[in-house]
């Protein structure tokens, strides 16, 4: 493995009038992956100033999406148990607006073009491409923002109590 060091990594996006595009607080990013690739990319991930989690399954990929605590999810394509498609079906069913990466061992034009036909994001090598895959990620990152994703001031913090809005019968619908 090549030695990645944080100089590399840690490289600012610039836009396209020069100035710096920086990572956004809280900015969280979900691995799908069940081999050692998942433990690179998140070490990279980390090295890059990313907040990142692993899912070894395609299940408990779905069930980390569906929270709505990522902007981006970085996935192989196929897993054991199901397809990143059903990460975009997620994105949309639950209008999270996440951003689905794809990074993956071998693929070819054809592939490259479905995936992103599909919804993919951005499509990486995830064998040589992960300098790129860092600068890709960032990118979906602002993307994802841009659709609505990531934390905001009317998104309650994780370990708020649940509060039910007051319906047409009145304040006395709430409950906590």
């Amino acid at each position: 493995m090549a030695n990645l060091t944080t100089r590399e990594t840690t490289r600012e996006n610039k836009t396209p009038s020069g100035l710096p595009l920086r990572l956004p607080e809280g900015a969280r990013i979900l691995v799908v992956c069940e081999d050692a690739d998942a433990e690179r990319l998140k070490t990279v991930l980390q090295e890059a100033g990313f907040i990142s989690e692993i899912a070894r399954s395609m299940t408990e990929g779905c069930e980390a999406a569906k929270s709505g605590r990522f902007q981006v999810v970085v996935s192989t394509p196929l897993l054991n148990d199901g397809s990143w498609r059903r990460l975009i079906d997620i994105a949309n069913h639950y209008d999270l607006g996440f951003e689905v990466v794809l990074g993956t061992r071998n693929f070819d034009l054809h592939d490259w073009a479905e995936a992103m036909k599909d919804g993919a994001f951005e499509v990486f090598d995830i064998l040589s491409e992960l300098p790129r895959a860092v600068e890709t990620i960032k990118t979906a990152l602002w993307a994802a923002y841009l659709k609505g994703a990531g934390p905001t001031a009317a998104t309650p913090p994780a370990n708020a109590p649940f509060v039910s809005c007051p319906s047409e019968r009145g304040s006395e619908a709430c409950a906590t």
